[in-house]
């Protein structure tokens, strides 16, 4: 059969990943994504078309999922975001969506901390003025004794509560899907609206699903609503935020600053909102860019993939018919 791989951190990550498709004996054909949908197109309607599509964040829509039938057997995404693909038109047309959850949560936690750190001791500029060989000092904020508001406390949140814990923090979350068990053993406080838990953060880290109803959560809006001088730290989805409006509070002050592995529309387009403010820090979409996370989540997605095409049930599916 063949197989469609596109994610790049899959294919530039050493790892038995690439031991397990190698041994399957199907044939793979590799490119580097996020593809957008014209190229997707292209490529399930060449040569046969392919079996499955092992997948990043490239647009998976209706159009290139009715293209690649009736050959097409199944999506495997590598990750667990799938606001990059139709999946109401994969079970409409009775393809399986795979994902995998539970492999990045630590690494992401961690990167979601990074992010914070460096905002608040203003390491980038330290390290940029150092390395030009001067010794200019802005004077930082401590994480201790501060309120992080956590909005999404699933696997992610729930790391980034227990590292806010380690930092005296004081972790408020708020979520549809309450763990109240977890609450209760970490002290986490629940807030009952968004609108309460960015008037009381200092911290605010987004870690949901990006919707239709949440597409631009952070406006110029809710911004009003926030401390003065708040930190967001986003390591979920750019379209949480509208960039143009961060982009204006933090250089007027009103945020204090804006950590963010992820952009509304990747990878970069150039000139961005983003590139001249001093005090937004943006990562090219590595949070979960790690040795260990990288080959849990290949692993995994090579695995719901072999498994389905070897007529056998895959770990995680996201939808059903």
């Amino acid at each position: 059969m063949r197989i469609l791989l596109t994610t790049t951190s899959y294919q530039d990550t050493p790892g038995k990943h690439h031991d397990m498709l190698t041994a399957s004996g199907h044939e793979i054909i590799r490119q580097r994504g996020p593809l957008p949908e014209e190229r997707t197109l292209q490529l399930v309607q060449t040569d046969g078309g392919v079996d499955a599509i092992l997948h990043g964040d490239d647009a998976i829509t209706r159009k290139v999922i009715e293209a690649a039938l009736p050959r097409l057997k199944c999506l495997s995404k590598y990750g667990i975001g799938l606001d990059s693909v139709d999946v109401q038109a994969a079970t409409d047309l009775k393809v399986p969506v795979f994902f995998t959850p539970g492999v990045n949560h630590t690494t992401v936690a961690e990167h979601t901390f990074g992010l914070l750190i460096s905002l608040a001791k203003h390491f980038e500029s330290h390290i940029q003025s150092v390395r030009g060989g001067q010794w200019k000092r802005t004077t930082g904020s401590e994480l201790a004794g501060k309120t992080i508001g956590i909005m999404g406390l699933g696997r992610i949140g729930k790391e980034v509560a227990k590292r806010a814990i380690a930092f005296d923090m004081t972790p408020i979350a708020y979520d549809v899907y309450w763990d109240e068990d977890f609450a209760r053993e970490h002290g986490v406080t629940r807030c009952w609206t968004t609108d309460e838990l960015i008037t009381k953060a200092d911290v605010i880290s987004l870690h949901m699903n990006l919707t239709e109803e949440n597409h631009h959560f952070v406006n110029t809006d809710t911004i009003a609503n926030m401390k003065d001088g708040v930190f967001i730290i986003n390591c979920a989805r750019g379209g949480l935020i509208h960039e143009a409006d961060v982009a204006a509070a933090c250089k007027s002050g009103k945020i204090g600053g804006y950590g963010t592995d992820v952009l509304e529309h990747e990878p970069i387009q150039t000139p961005h909102v983003f590139q001249d403010v001093p005090n937004i820090i943006v990562t090219p979409h590595i949070g979960s860019r790690t040795f260990e996370s990288v080959e849990r989540q290949a692993v995994m997605a090579t695995e719901n993939t072999l498994r389905f095409l070897a007529d056998d049930k895959p770990l995680a599916q996201a939808n059903s018919f």
